[in-house]
């Protein structure tokens, strides 16, 4: 190992997939378990199927485990099928409970069923435990492989327990206190503990104060608390605060990326298809009820402006600023929606902070309709001639501006309040929405002044 030291990873990686082709057992064992995780997944992800065959023989069911955690679900998929069910069930047996039901809840009932039955009884229902939970919430995320501790336990005792079981459980930086009925009594960290006198007893040093989720809740909103206290993990109890299970910091970091594609497939109106792996079909099934809704609101648009076409038979020139008045209206609608989105998605906003933010952002409206407008009544009078066209362009976009990021704000807002995703206030909806009311205006100031064109 030490006369590898120069190589950089790439080097490494090929280094030992040689030795994986001369089948070097021992050789391969150690180095491969020398590696991160991430860097034995990323050697995995590299190899043939008579590689891995190689792989399967040399590490354990469980060392074989941590490769499995960090991999795609479809990776997993295929490397379900490359080797046999026994062997299979002894890994699942070594995973994490969490990690095991994540996996079994994307595959078929019938093979999740035969994987469970080949685990251990006692890690099987731990499993079926948590895939029993509703999907997103604290129940289905939290991890059962953690350690209690009681408040009459010595400290000196605790550390030894420690030392024994602190490779199965999930974390020990926060260790919690139950009482005889189960129920959460306290927290007590790791370094309270080693600074503690062996002799004291785990009441002493532990903190009654302890910030707990319910088993229902959202994970979202799981993510905003760990978030807001930095916790490393956070207990789970019951009504009855009785004390379940754990969700580490590790859990919530792929919460927010889950949650973060979400709202990003829904911002984009392309929820559901932001896979690479999609087909073409499947990617064009989940994005069709969008196109669609938005094809009828676009049909909304066209009919706006049949209804000005006396006006722009009378100056065919408003024409040419249609789409400047459009894109403007739906980029700054945009705009605004990905503020409040944003704000929503990390629980900064409170009574008073609804009201000054919608202020806020028709302030800014205002003042970019303003910029524009100015900008516009000293260069179309340049191009076309026309000191009134200029102001009728100005103020309509003066006032689509305004408007448009009122538009952007409130909507999520109204739909935040009827506890939809906020997110669904789809950027292309927005943009549609905002192209009726700019257009509404355009043409309303258009008519209004047409005597003086």
């Amino acid at each position: 190992m030490d006369q590898l030291t120069h190589y950089n990873r790439e080097e490494y990686k090929k280094y030992i997939i040689s030795k994986i082709d001369q089948q070097e057992t021992i050789h391969v064992h150690q180095t491969m378990m020398d590696l991160h995780p991430i860097d034995r997944t990323e050697i995995y992800r590299e190899l043939t199927e008579e590689q891995r065959r190689f792989i399967h023989e040399v590490l354990s069911p469980k060392e074989i485990g941590e490769i499995f955690d960090k991999l795609q679900t479809d990776e997993q998929t295929e490397f379900i099928r490359e080797v046999d069910s026994q062997y299979v069930g002894n890994m699942f047996d070594d995973m994490y409970a969490d990690d095991a039901a994540d996996f079994l809840a994307e595959m078929e009932e019938e093979t999740a069923s035969n994987i469970l039955q080949m685990m251990k009884q006692e890690e099987a229902e731990e499993v079926r435990e948590l895939m029993s939970y509703e999907e997103e919430t604290a129940g289905a995320i939290m991890t059962k492989e953690f350690i209690v501790l009681h408040s009459s336990d010595k400290v000196g005792e605790v550390m030894k327990r420690l030392r024994k079981e602190a490779p199965e459980a999930e974390t020990i930086y926060y260790l919690y206190v139950v009482d005889e009925g189960h129920k959460l009594a306290g927290v007590v960290s790791l370094r309270d503990l080693i600074i503690a006198d062996p002799k004291e007893t785990v009441k002493k040093a532990m903190s009654t104060r302890v910030v707990s989720v319910d088993l229902e809740e959202d994970q979202e909103d799981i993510a905003k608390l760990i978030r807001k206290y930095d916790f490393l993990a956070v207990p789970v109890v019951t009504t009855q605060n009785t004390l379940v299970g754990i969700i580490t910091v590790d859990d919530i970091m792929d919460v927010v990326e889950e949650e973060t594609e979400e709202d990003f497939g829904e911002i984009s109106a392309a929820r559901g298809s932001l896979d690479a792996k999609i087909s073409s079909f499947g990617a064009a099934k989940k994005r069709a009820p969008w196109i669609i809704m938005l094809m009828f609101l676009g049909l909304i648009t066209a009919n706006v402006i049949g209804q000005f076409e006396e006006t722009l038979e009378a100056v065919v020139l408003l024409s040419v600023f249609i789409p400047l008045i459009m894109d403007s209206a739906g980029n700054t609608g945009t705009q605004a929606l990905a503020v409040v989105v944003r704000r929503l998605a990390v629980g900064s906003i409170d009574g008073n902070g609804i009201k000054n933010m919608v202020k806020r952002e028709f302030g800014t409206g205002m003042l970019l309709g303003l910029f524009c407008a100015v900008t516009l009544m000293v260069l179309i009078p340049l191009f076309y001639g026309s000191f009134i066209l200029a102001g009728i362009v100005g103020l309509s976009l003066f006032f689509t501006l305004s408007m448009a990021t009122i538009v952007g704000s409130i909507i999520p807002l109204i739909i935040n309040k009827l506890k939809i995703d906020p997110a669904v206030a789809s950027g292309p909806f927005i943009t549609t929405l905002n192209d009726i009311i700019g257009l509404l205006i355009y043409f309303s100031i258009a008519t209004a002044l047409l005597q003086y064109m």
